[in-house]
């Protein structure tokens, strides 16, 4: 048999850490340590010297338009997602849809929301390219050529509105749950008080939901600021924001520099941390509202 000693150190071994191991190893590999790969390249030329060089090239006009077109897409598409998907979610939350099309309307959020890259542009060009069925839809029965009216594809509303595909069904699925954490004796005592509906909503339910809110807006924001799969198959490199150029540089299409590679990717984790990080700190003090 066993020892009893033998059995109690088994016993008290870290078990439980066995079923985390998988991810830890895999984020060690293949997220810190490139990371940390990164950030110590952005810091070094090309023969092992400490610079800030490579950081001072970031300034740049080629690059600085890159990174304020970049932000000004991500931006764009993250209000309009958190607009649209607000709604959404409100009607799904508090509409009194029936449940079945609750459970469908969150199924379809959570495919739509990682729909991306070359089916995402390939669905976008299907509907609005100029022989798109929503294209000829609108010119051959309502008379409506969205082209002669200056709409393209490859340009920053274009684009903006490819990500908000995406960006929509992500608000839906991360606002949903703080809709639900609404308390119901919230809105009764606001009604005993005389508040209207507008009132209640102005000066119980937003500000509950305000962190969660801002919260989400950050993190849709660096969920389009780091998306490339999607810009390069609809755009390839006719639209220069910060992805794209990173992604040439690996390439060796441009540039032709690797430290500045590094460095294009630092000040792209930099901005991404900083949005995260945000979310983070909204998100708990959203559940501070939930317990």
């Amino acid at each position: 048999m066993m020892p009893s000693s033998f059995r109690a150190t088994w016993r008290q071994l870290p078990w439980n850490w066995l079923g985390v191991a998988p991810f830890l190893i895999f984020a060690a590999l293949f997220l810190l340590w490139p990371t940390l790969n990164i950030v110590t390249g952005a810091f070094f030329n090309a023969d092992g010297d400490l610079t800030l060089q490579n950081l001072g090239n970031l300034f740049a006009p080629e690059i600085l338009n890159a990174f304020s077109l970049s932000i000004r897409l991500s931006l764009a598409s993250a209000v309009i997602g958190c607009l649209i998907g607000f709604a959404i979610a409100l009607a799904v939350c508090l509409g009194g849809l029936p449940p079945g099309l609750r459970a469908a309307t969150m199924t379809f959020s959570g495919v739509a929301s990682n729909f991306a890259g070359v089916p995402l542009s390939f669905a976008y060009v299907a509907t609005l390219g100029r022989v798109g069925f929503v294209t000829m839809l609108l010119r051959d029965w309502f008379g409506v050529n969205i082209y002669a009216l200056g709409f393209n594809m490859i340009s920053f509303w274009g684009l903006t509105m490819t990500y908000v595909f995406f960006q929509i069904p992500l608000m839906v699925l991360i606002i949903t749950p703080a809709i639900d954490g609404l308390k119901r004796e919230w809105r009764e005592a606001a009604e005993v008080l005389g508040a209207t509906n507008a009132q209640y909503w102005r000066m119980v339910a937003l500000p509950v939901l305000w962190p969660s809110l801002l919260g989400t807006l950050a993190l849709l924001f660096a969920n389009a600021f780091g998306a490339v799969a999607t810009a390069i198959a609809l755009t390839g490199s006719l639209l220069s924001i910060a992805p794209i150029l990173l992604f040439n540089q690996i390439r060796g299409d441009v540039l032709q520099d690797p430290h500045l590679g590094y460095a294009l990717a630092f000040g792209m984790i930099v901005i991404t941390g900083v949005s995260n990080g945000l979310y983070i700190v909204m998100r708990s003090r959203a559940e501070r509202w939930m317990k």
